[in-house]
């Protein structure tokens, strides 16, 4: 397990935050040990930047984790798309991660030491670096898990050869509890801003609604509820200072171009006009032209059957499910043939033709609606009729922002099960490409001891997967096959770990 045991690197000099996204360009160089390091207030800044950048790190890995297996998406250069990964490939790489929460272990660690030699470092300023450097830890595990299951659950840093780094993988219920006790400890300090004084800075790190929008995702994973209507609230009801909901239909684009939009709740930060290796290399990827994403030809089918139900004039994009052009605008009206990734690529107005001018796209992990969903998701598990209207109507507030008409269920077929297909539909084309669809998918399948396995997980994936519907069938009936492989070189590293049952060699 080597690729955790990443040798804490950091600066000698100060990192410190300015008017722009500075902070962002610089990895620390030098290696330290503590006993030289952790001596004032700008060394803890300087490991917590860190963090951020060893996270952002991950997020062309967070891209295909999250939507490969789930139909939406297709174009990867890995295997993860025709569920046919090898525990050699890069895609079961997990370093970055691990890297992010070293980072965020060694500021936690050290902290509470640097106060007592730095007179400077006021203990609210220390507790609001530990609330970011818990979010980084906690978000950094809730992947994780999510991907692999049972993993390594480290809370203490790496900063020499004198750690060991052999270390049995904790089951998930055991992590879970760790991301929630993080959070926890996180909101209880007080020091969670509700922003920061630049915008980019509110929306790049880690605030009360990020903590609060973690928290309800973990609590839906967990199948805890009423929890999860809570911190839902939390944003959705937080007064002034909360992150909005966007409504205006005309405005959806400015979520995505420029970004940091009032409904931004995190997002990894780029910045190419700060610094040229300030780039998103998903940009490259999802264009109409050169790109190796697009959309799937379920999702473009989707598009045509929502696009028949639009309330006002058809130029009204959202664009709709997900911000993607097609062919269709492009050709006045025609067969849609390709639908790209418009979220990382376009500029201005939803077009083919308008490109941003530079490829630092932010990443967005949360935003509002995705709450709002959320909270749809928590209602109707809960139970009840109204509880289910109340969940369909937080869909069709979405929807309406889409200019689409209401999701609607015939009286008679209001149930859980309806109104969870609604919300995971809504979700797939709203949040498309955000990183959510197989997460979606499998959390809606495994609640309840996998109740609804076969609507939510198996059919939704053979309706769209670039797999052999039949291929994908038997992968899936087998639950090990939800989650990754460790990759091999861990394996060599680190003999504690134990293979995924299902890539077992002679399986």
């Amino acid at each position: 397990m080597k690729q955790i045991r990443c040798t804490l690197l950091l600066l000698l000099g100060v990192i410190a935050f300015s008017g722009c996204k500075d902070w962002l360009t610089i990895l620390p160089e030098n290696e330290q040990t503590s006993d030289k390091f952790w001596k004032s207030k700008e060394e803890v800044l300087a490991v917590l930047n860190a963090g951020y950048v060893k996270f952002r790190n991950a997020v062309p890995t967070l891209f295909d984790w999250g939507e490969m297996r789930g139909g939406s998406v297709y174009g990867a250069s890995n295997n993860l798309d025709i569920f046919r990964v090898t525990p050699s490939e890069k895609i079961c790489d997990w370093s970055a991660l691990y890297q992010a929460i070293n980072m965020a272990n060694s500021v936690l660690t050290y902290a509470p030491q640097v106060i007592m030699i730095d007179e400077t470092f006021e203990e609210p300023v220390m507790n609001s670096y530990m609330v970011e450097a818990y979010f980084i830890r906690a978000l950094s595990y809730f992947y994780l898990i999510r991907n692999f299951k049972e993993v390594p659950l480290i809370t203490v840093p790496y900063v020499d050869d004198s750690e060991p780094y052999e270390k049995a993988a904790s089951p998930a219920e055991e992590v879970i509890a760790q991301i929630k006790t993080d959070i926890r400890l996180a909101l209880e300090t007080k020091a969670a801003k509700a922003f920061f004084p630049k915008e980019w800075e509110t929306k790049g790190r880690a605030t009360r609604w990020a903590l609060y929008a973690l928290m309800a995702d973990v609590s839906l994973w967990d199948e805890d509820y009423d929890n999860a209507v809570v911190y839902c609230n939390n944003i959705l009801e937080g007064g002034e200072r909360a992150p909005k909901f966007m409504e205006d239909p005309m405005e959806w684009f400015t979520m995505f171009y420029p970004g940091n939009s009032i409904e931004s709740i995190f997002e990894v930060q780029w910045d190419m006009a700060v610094d040229a290796n300030q780039k998103n290399s998903l940009c490259d990827k999802v264009g109409p032209t050169g790109g190796t994403y697009f959309y799937t030809n379920w999702m473009l089918q989707q598009w045509v059957d929502e696009s028949a139900v639009r309330l006002v004039d058809a130029s009204l994009g959202r664009g709709l499910f997900g911000s993607y052009a097609t062919d269709r605008e492009k050709n006045g009206g025609g067969d849609i043939t390709e639908g790209y990734v418009w979220k990382y690529y376009g500029g201005g107005a939803h077009s083919t033709d308008n490109k941003r001018a530079r490829a630092d796209a932010n990443y967005i992990i949360y935003r509002v609606a995705d709450v709002m969903l959320m909270k749809a998701e928590a209602l109707t598990m809960l139970g009840g009729a109204s509880r289910w209207q109340e969940a369909l109507a937080l869909v069709n507030q979405v929807r309406h922002r889409s200019s689409l008409l209401d999701a609607q269920i015939d009286p008679g077929d209001i149930n859980e099960e309806n109104v969870l297909d609604i919300i995971l539909t809504e979700r797939c084309m709203e949040l498309a490409s955000e990183g959510k669809r197989w997460y979606d998918l499998l959390r809606f399948a495994k609640r309840n001891n996998y109740k609804y396995k076969e609507r939510f997980l198996i059919n939704k994936v053979m309706e769209s997967t670039a797999a052999s519907p039949s291929w994908a069938r038997s992968v899936l009936l087998d639950n090990n096959a939800h989650y990754l492989p460790i990759a091999a070189k861990e394996l060599l590293a680190n003999p504690l770990l134990v293979q995924n049952p299902y890539y077992e060699i002679g399986r």
